[in-house]
C-alpha cells in the first residue's frame, strides 16, 4: 500500500474504504470485508449514521489500532448548549464513543457552512490533544480554504472533495498542493453517473491493461496522488478496487483521461443557496 506524507508528517495510506450511503445494518460486514481484503484506511461520519458500526468491525477485526487509519467527520452544529466550539468538541466525543476509539487519525469539517471558525479552533485543541492526529475539511472550494487558512494556526491536512474523470479539480490540486493540502477523492466512480461503467475511452484503457474500468479510474486517481476511498458492499469488488498497484497507466493514457474533465459537479454546488440552506438545516445527533 501507498501512503501520502500529511503536512504533519501523519502517514495516510492513498487508498481506502468509504462507509458513505451503506446502510448502519449493513455497514460491520461490509468494514470486516473490506478489512479482510486488506484495506487499512476507513472512512466515516457523525452524517452517515454507521460509526457505531464500523467501530464495532475494527475490534472484530483484532487488527491492531496503530495497524489502521480511521477518519470520521464534525456535522454542522445548530442552537449550540453553549458555544460552537464547546458544541464541536461534545460531538467530536460522542463520534469517539460511538467508534470505540481512543483518537481518529483524520477529523473533517464535513461541510464549509455555519461557524466552522469555531469547529476548527476546537478541531485544532483536538490535534495538539492528541485526540485527532490530523484535522482538515471537507467540500471545501479554494477561496474558503485559503481564507480558513490564513486565519488560522493549523493548516488543513486534507480537503475532500468531489473527483472524479468528470469533475477533476486539478486546479483546486494545485492550491491545495501549494498550501500543504492533501486532496482526497470522494465520488470516484461518480456513482456511475455519464455512464462512467462503460465510457468507451476508459473502457479502452482498462481493456489494454485487463483491467476494468473501475480499477482504471482509481489507478488514475492515485498516479494524480489523489487520496481514494471507494465503497462497495460486495467482497469480490472490495478486492478488485483493492487490485490497482501492480500497473500504471501511460502519459497519454492519463491525458486521454483528462479530456473527460468537464469541471462540473455531477452533484451539487456549495454555493447554490438552495443547496447551502438544505444542507445548513440538517440536524445531526
Amino acid at each position: 500500500m501507498d501512503n501520502v506524507t500529511l503536512n504533519n508528517g501523519v502517514e495516510m495510506p492513498i487508498l481506502g474504504f468509504g462507509v458513505y450511503q451503506i446502510p448502519p445494518e449493513e455497514t460491520q460486514a461490509a468494514v470486516e470485508a473490506a478489512l479482510e481484503a486488506g484495506y487499512r484506511h476507513l472512512d466515516t461520519a457523525a452524517a452517515y449514521g454507521n460509526e457505531e458500526a464500523l467501530g464495532a468491525a475494527v475490534r472484530a477485526s483484532g487488527i491492531a489500532r496503530d495497524e489502521l487509519f480511521i477518519t470520521t467527520k464534525l456535522w454542522v452544529q445548530h442552537a449550540p448548549a453553549g458555544s460552537v466550539e464547546e458544541d464541536s468538541r461534545r460531538a467530536f466525543e460522542n463520534s469517539l464513543t460511538r467508534l470505540g476509539l481512543d483518537y481518529v487519525d483524520l477529523y473533517l469539517i464535513h461541510q464549509p457552512l455555519g461557524d466552522y471558525y469555531s469547529e476548527w479552533r476546537a478541531m485544532q485543541n483536538l490535534n495538539k490533544e492528541g485526540l485527532a492526529r490530523a484535522i482538515g475539511v471537507s467540500n471545501f472550494h479554494s477561496d474558503r480554504l485559503v481564507d480558513l487558512i490564513d486565519h488560522n494556526e493549523i493548516v488543513p491536512a486534507v480537503n475532500q472533495i468531489e473527483t472524479h474523470p468528470f469533475h477533476q479539480r486539478s486546479a483546486e490540486q494545485d492550491l491545495m498542493r501549494e498550501r500543504g493540502v492533501q486532496i482526497e477523492s470522494w465520488g470516484p466512480f461518480a456513482e456511475g453517473r455519464n455512464n462512467l461503467f462503460t465510457d468507451p475511452l476508459l473502457s479502452d484503457i482498462a481493456q489494454a491493461h485487463g483491467k476494468s474500468v473501475a480499477q482504471v479510474v482509481l489507478r488514475w486517481l492515485i498516479q494524480r496522488s489523489v487520496v481514494v476511498i471507494p465503497k462497495s458492499v460486495r467482497p469480490e469488488r472490495m478486492a478488485e478496487n483493492f487490485e490497482v498497484f501492480d500497473f500504471a497507466l501511460s502519459d497519454e493514457q492519463m491525458g486521454r483521461i483528462a479530456s473527460l474533465d468537464t469541471d462540473e459537479s455531477l452533484f451539487f454546488d456549495h454555493r447554490d443557496p438552495a443547496m447551502v440552506s438544505r444542507l445548513g438545516g440538517h440536524r445531526v445527533d
